[in-house]
């Protein structure tokens, strides 16, 4: 084995790869998902309270409504067109405040406080509205809230929201294309179109055409496994513990897209031995999305040695003291992978020397 050969094929592997559609797809892909799922999916799933305010005076509460992170504000100009933002169920709630209204508040007065309610609004984000509402107006009165008003599932306390448990999904995907989907049709292709033949007829060894699109293979699931693990927000906790567990799952990816592709004989093979076992290799994200689920039973599935630790040390901060027993069983299967590995590249080798 050659370490300046395998250098200058994955070197050539780099140079030639951005040409293929496969490559583009693994930069891709991640990208549309994380957008499809954390910005269309979740704003459609879970959207923020809306309140719309007609304010006919120069009140404050509209601009402390505004300052709100956790409310969209929509101004109306009058009465008439907060009734219609409310009867088309553009919003929530809608909330008028007459002329002189914090004047009237601050006398003493009990001004008249028009509270209208869209009959499609969700149930919490109703209760969040009025209590905001009368929090605001008692501020304006200078007065403390009697009560403090804290909105919570019974039970649910310790599951993390949705948009946190989506991001395995996410990064997973990411992985499986970039680290068995790619180098694997790559493989593949080669060996379709004669080069990888060609390649063999020189001192070029198999084993080094594998380890070259390994590398390249790897380099591309660490590069898209940071874009996007930052696109959601999820790029913290302990660098190097999170790098290894990264490397460590992309040598399990790469592995596994070599042993496809050494046991496919064409794309359409290979393309169905990837739709049908990448079932099981996605199987993990399940429980994550499910919390309620058996937790066990998501460590049957090889993928979860190692996505775990990623997403313990970069959602939950965890050490890597933490998560290093699950990311020994992700090695142990890492180094069980390379007999299997090296049979069937010898295998594939011999049978394109005989043909």
């Amino acid at each position: 084995m050659n370490i300046r050969r395998i250098m200058m094929l994955a070197a050539r592997e780099l140079r030639l790869g951005p040409r293929t559609p496969f490559f583009l797809f693994a930069l891709l892909m991640p990208l549309v998902l994380t957008f499809l799922l954390q910005v269309v999916f979740l704003t459609l799933l879970s959207p923020r309270p809306r309140l719309a305010v007609a304010d006919l005076g120069a009140s404050s509460i509209p601009a402390a409504v505004e300052g709100m992170a956790d409310i969209d504000l929509i101004r109306a100009s009058d009465l008439p067109r907060l009734r219609e933002l409310v009867e088309r169920h553009d919003v929530d709630a809608g909330l008028l405040l007459e002329s002189g209204f914090d004047r009237a508040v601050r006398a003493g007065e009990k001004p008249r406080l028009v509270f209208f309610v869209s009959g499609e609004s969700r149930a919490s984000n109703r209760i969040l509205l009025a209590v905001t509402a009368l929090d605001l107006v008692r501020g304006v009165e200078g007065a403390r809230a009697p009560v403090e008003v804290v909105l919570h599932s019974p039970g649910r306390d310790e599951v993390p929201p949705l948009s946190e448990r989506l991001v395995p999904s996410v990064l997973l995907f990411a992985l499986l294309v970039a680290g068995i989907f790619v180098p694997a049709f790559s493989l593949v292709t080669e060996r379709e179109q004669g080069t990888l033949h060609a390649l063999l007829v020189t001192p070029v060894r198999m084993i080094e055409v594998m380890l070259s699109k390994s590398l390249v293979g790897l380099l591309m699931v660490l590069v898209m496994a940071f874009v996007t693990l930052a696109l959601n927000g999820a790029l913290g906790g302990e660098g190097a513990g999170l790098l290894l567990s990264l490397l460590v799952g992309g040598v399990m990816c790469v592995e596994i897209g070599m042993i496809y592709a050494t046991l496919a004989p064409d794309g359409k093979t290979l393309y169905t031995l990837i739709k049908t076992l990448n079932v099981i290799l996605a199987g993990p994200v399940i429980f994550y999305l499910f919390p309620s689920w058996p937790q066990w039973i998501a460590r049957i599935f090889p993928t979860w040695w190692f996505i775990d630790p990623v997403y313990r040390i970069s959602m939950r901060g965890a050490s890597f003291s933490e998560v290093a027993p699950d990311l020994a069983v992700a090695m142990g299967i890492c180094l069980a992978l390379i007999p299997p590995l090296l049979l069937l590249g010898r295998r594939l080798q011999t049978r394109l020397a005989a043909a």
